[in-house]
């Protein structure tokens, strides 16, 4: 029998599972949408319908989750789902299906898959940025993908992009997610992102621009890969005004040249991601 990794994805507006073999191919999947609460019997619902189907024998158990979440409880408390507060999502995928569960980011998972097995293999300093309900991030350097002090390195969402702009949901004001997240399109436009006008996408790419560069030089970085369905869905338009904002920029010679590039893996990253980091750890 295949062995495998099962890959769970929670997001704010999808909940999604599938299983994913050794070289990155997602062999079964499904997903629902995320209800506002009862999340984890609908997910657990989710998992056990996907590990029915499944002709594998299981390695370890993937999650890539909206954040924050804190590797020393192994808890998750994602913005968009509410109900989550410290919810202990790691015990409960091991009670469940008595597997080695391992939980991330959605965003660190994103760049995870690119470096297996997407745009970014054989790139040793990156950042892969996910711009989907709200905006994350997760950096490679030297080919490590950072940790931080409590596990969070690389929300590029929360870097401040207007001073004194919008309150946030973290609680701060003029975070890039209040401006370039799909709910915050949303809520601004009355429209779902995918019809945003083109105004909106070209500011968000201004925006997503002005991030990486401060981004760039913090970390020494010259090359940003950028998945979710926001990203993607906006297209060459978006991608081009982030490029353009990042060219005026990032002027220090260390940072000039610096890239934006779209994920390859497209929707298959985050079940990709979420296998990866399953079998970054589970070695």
């Amino acid at each position: 029998m295949t062995r495998c990794y099962l890959a769970v994805d929670v997001g704010g507006t999808k909940l999604a599972a599938g299983v994913v073999d050794e070289s990155g191919e997602i062999l079964v999947r499904d997903r629902l949408l995320t209800p506002p609460r009862d999340v984890w019997p609908t997910l657990s619902r989710l998992i056990q319908r996907v590990v029915a189907a499944a002709p594998a024998e299981f390695i370890a158990v993937g999650v890539g989750c909206g954040g924050p979440i804190d590797p020393a409880t192994r808890t998750v408390s994602p913005l968009y789902v509410p109900s989550w507060s410290h919810f202990p999502l790691a015990a409960e995928l091991e009670e469940l299906l008595q597997l080695p569960v391992y939980v991330d980011t959605d965003a660190r998972a994103l760049a995870l898959a690119e470096a297996w097995c997407g745009g970014a293999v054989g790139i040793r300093d990156f950042i892969g940025v996910v711009m989907g309900t709200g905006v994350g991030g997760g950096v490679v350097s030297g080919g490590n993908l950072l940790q931080g002090r409590v596990g969070n390195a690389g929300y590029i969402g929360h870097v401040v992009v207007e001073p004194d702009g919008r309150p946030c949901i973290c609680g701060g004001r003029g975070c890039l997610e209040t401006y370039c997240g799909g709910r915050a399109i949303e809520a601004e436009t009355g429209r779902p992102p995918q019809r945003a006008p083109a105004a909106i996408v070209e500011r968000t790419g201004v925006m997503v621009g002005r991030a990486l560069a401060s981004v760039g030089a913090v970390c020494d970085l010259k090359t940003a890969i950028i998945g979710g369905s926001v990203a993607l869905g906006f297209g060459e338009p978006f991608f081009r005004a982030a490029q353009d904002e990042l060219d005026k920029r990032a002027r220090l010679p260390f940072t000039s040249g610096f890239q934006v590039m779209p994920a390859t893996l497209g929707p298959r990253a985050p079940l990709i991601g979420a296998a990866a980091l399953a079998r970054r750890s589970h070695s």
